[in-house]
């Protein structure tokens, strides 16, 4: 199963092309299942600039797979055990947002599929993180 981090989804809906936005569009065009989770969500929300245009993609968003944390408070304190480790590694990730990403993609056994460097740094540091690649 595949998480598509927000960088992906918000380049995707402003028409990006390239991988990986061509790669989400080949998961929808399939059927290929895919999900975020609500950090995702919000950040994906959050950045609209219409109420037309927040309820138009609430609703398609509510149709997508959804993956929580599995372990209530254990589960950010693992995140912030990886905030942890990529520091003392010499990468410091600016948001905190990331590693609750990473975290739902390790206890749900997904591959992230992103946009950004700094999951590609945080990956560099977290080994078990599975990062969705061609």
């Amino acid at each position: 199963m595949i998480l598509v981090d927000t960088s992906v989804l918000i380049g995707y809906f402003k028409g990006r092309r390239g991988y990986p936005f061509d790669l989400l569009d080949e998961f929808i065009d399939h059927n290929i299942p895919f999900g975020l989770n609500n950090y995702i969500y919000q950040e994906v929300l959050q950045g609209v600039r219409t109420e037309k245009e927040f309820q138009r993609l609430k609703e398609y968003l509510d149709t997508l797979l959804f993956y929580e944390l599995l372990n209530g408070r254990r589960s950010y304190e693992a995140a912030a055990c990886l905030y942890f480790k990529c520091r003392q590694a010499g990468y410091t990730i600016r948001s905190t947002i990331d590693f609750l990403i990473v975290q739902t993609a390790l206890e749900n056994n997904l591959y992230l599929l992103h946009d950004d460097k700094d999951f590609t740094n945080i990956a560099r540091v977290i080994k078990e993180l599975k990062i969705y690649k061609l």
